[in-house]
């Protein structure tokens, strides 16, 4: 078994209204190889207080794989293909893991030039 202690890969969660945002917005990422993976989980039911009000909706949550000094640059992608205002983009470090998934997703994501 192989496990590596690391503290240089994110999962980033951002829940979308549609998929054709959630399409969009994963074509953006592997494009722009801010993201090594992503995975759109349909149908989540979302509940939260907007601008004063109880408000619930139903989403897609996007889970993506990419290392952390690239988060930056990868919110600023998102913001720019995602149609809410607010959007929620939060990242989790990765503690630990298969090494050699984790050199995958370091090989398939690139910083901006």
């Amino acid at each position: 078994m192989s496990v590596l202690m690391d503290y240089n890969h994110i999962v980033v969660f951002i829940p979308v209204d549609s998929p054709q945002t959630a399409q969009k917005i994963t074509d953006a990422l592997l494009t722009e190889r801010k993201a090594a993976c992503v995975n759109i989980v349909p149908a989540i039911e979302s509940h939260y207080w907007w601008q004063g009000k109880k408000e619930s909706a139903q989403e897609l949550l996007l889970i993506v794989k990419t290392r952390a000094e690239l988060l930056d640059e990868l919110v600023t992608l998102v913001k720019k293909h995602h149609p809410y205002s607010v959007p929620e983009i939060i990242a989790l470090p990765i503690i630990g893991g298969n090494e050699d998934y984790l050199r995958w997703v370091e090989g398939e994501t690139h910083l901006k030039k």
